[in-house]
């Protein structure tokens, strides 16, 4: 089994890189998009990593445009909604895809690691959320419409 950390992603400058520096964290993934009905819940996402982060916590956004287009900005206006609308603390990544042949490689392994209901591996929609041991290993998926407050006790047990 891969560790997610090992994985290579896109930095939102555009620069390749892994996930290395979150190694030993427990992590929360999502696919993020500025213009979703789920949108505010870039708040709950920011009190989970400011609540969670001294022990070892870190959500990780990873801007998606596959779902009714709702992430149209560049890397620029993605930090800069984040930062002015939410006061997002937590990385951002490139934009990238989570379905398709051209899946980023990190959303391959998690869809094939925690499949959605019923084993569907697609993405459904933005705000999609994985929640990943302190190991790298993948240990459970969570639907657009759960709130992150609703994860806090599963982060908690994993800390």
């Amino acid at each position: 089994m891969t560790d997610v950390t090992a994985i290579p992603v896109t930095a939102a400058d555009g620069t390749p890189t892994d996930l290395s520096d979150h190694a030993g964290k427990v992590l929360l993934i999502v696919n993020v998009a500025s213009k979703c009905g789920f949108t505010p819940q870039y708040t709950g996402l920011e009190a989970l990593h400011r609540r969670f982060a001294e022990r070892g916590f870190a959500v990780l956004g990873f801007p998606c445009n596959q779902f009714g287009a709702q992430e149209p900005g560049d890397a620029a206006e993605i930090a800069k909604f984040c930062s002015l609308t939410y006061d997002v603390t937590f990385p951002v990544y490139a934009k990238l895809d989570v379905n398709g042949d051209d899946a980023a490689p990190l959303y391959r392994h998690l869809k094939e690691q925690a499949p959605g209901l019923l084993g569907s591996k697609a993405v459904k929609w933005n705000f999609t959320k994985f929640l990943v041991d302190r190991d790298g290993r993948v240990v459970e998926r969570y639907a657009p419409q759960t709130v992150p407050e609703a994860i806090a006790k599963d982060i908690e047990a994993l800390l």
